[in-house]
């Protein structure tokens, strides 16, 4: 175990000899990198954002269910389990509120200013109604539930007309879905250009050090204790630009979020961006120490293999 770990010490302590030796070498290559990986995290930063505000619009959408001006009061009431029993058959959950024709005159009268006019009327005009709120919906398939819904519901005896505004919440679940999928494709292809820079610079660590090499093996280094610094190498290259592309993308959120205020306090809005939270960022940290050893890998493997 101690040869184990002291093999690993040294290994870590070679690759940052060469940092320290080419210095220029390693920091313009971890610019490049960098720039690479700070797409996809501004990208995972704005959905991040995004994802609680999502959240909140899409979370119970409204379906408002009217019943005949000349049904009693008693079967429009009874309606109340034949509601809950098509949101069970359609495998939804929600919270469904009855609203009286009272209680309806009267909120319209308080929002619309109207009730001079209302109050003419002699009789309430309005009928006896539901409100359904529905629970959020985490996709595009999902939020087409709310015709199927609606459509059963319309079908209820007593019920005149279900009003029912599904269109928004199916077109923000179909963005969100787009938006990931973009940016899971940025971030791969993205991934590939981090390796390609990582395998190209290990290449050149190979090709300057081949005598030394070969004077390791003939000594008797075996091909772990040679690929290791390189491995070392090139995680230490993927960790610090990912560093660097994190550090950026939470500098550019102070001027970004300065505009987006000036434009959300138009809808009366407090919405702003915010920095991945620590578990986030230590797992980008990880994956671009990972692409940075990948890399490496597939760099050692091709070029020392070859050699031996």
């Amino acid at each position: 175990m101690k040869a184990w770990l002291r093999q690993h010490r040294f290994a870590v302590t070679d690759a940052f000899d060469r940092v320290i030796k080419h210095p220029g070498s390693f920091l313009f290559n971890v610019l490049v990198i960098a720039i690479a990986l700070a797409l996809p995290f501004a990208g995972l930063t704005m959905l991040d954002s995004i994802r609680p505000v999502s959240a909140q619009l899409a979370i119970e959408p409204e379906i408002s269910i009217f019943v005949s001006v000349d049904t009693p009061r008693e079967r429009a009431t009874a309606l109340a389990p034949s509601i809950r029993r098509i949101l069970q058959d359609n495998n939804s959950s929600g919270r469904l509120e009855f609203i009286p024709r009272e209680n309806a005159l009267s909120a319209l009268k308080d929002k619309t200013g109207l009730s001079d006019a209302l109050t003419t009327l002699g009789t309430n005009p309005l009928p006896d109604g539901y409100v359904l709120k529905l629970a959020s919906f985490q996709n595009a398939v999902d939020a087409a539930r709310v015709d199927v819904i609606a459509v059963q519901l319309k079908a209820l005896p007593g019920v005149e007309y279900v009003q029912v505004d599904s269109a928004w919440v199916k077109r923000l679940a179909a963005l969100m879905h787009v938006l990931r999928m973009a940016l899971m494709l940025l971030a791969a292809t993205l991934g590939m250009v981090v390796i390609a820079v990582v395998f190209n610079t290990i290449r050149l660590q190979v090709m300057t050090q081949r005598e030394e090499i070969e004077i390791s093996r003939l000594v008797g280094a075996t091909d772990r204790f040679i690929y290791r610094p390189f491995y070392y190498s090139g995680a230490l290259l993927g960790l610090c630009a990912g560093v660097i592309a994190l550090g950026a993308v939470v500098l550019a959120l102070q001027p970004l979020n300065t505009a987006i205020a000036d434009f959300a306090r138009l809808y009366a809005s407090e919405f702003r961006l915010t920095p991945l939270g620590v578990a986030e960022s230590a797992v980008l940290l990880l994956i671009s120490a990972a692409l940075g050893l990948s890399g490496a890998i597939l760099s050692v493997r091709r070029h020392l293999a070859r050699s031996q």
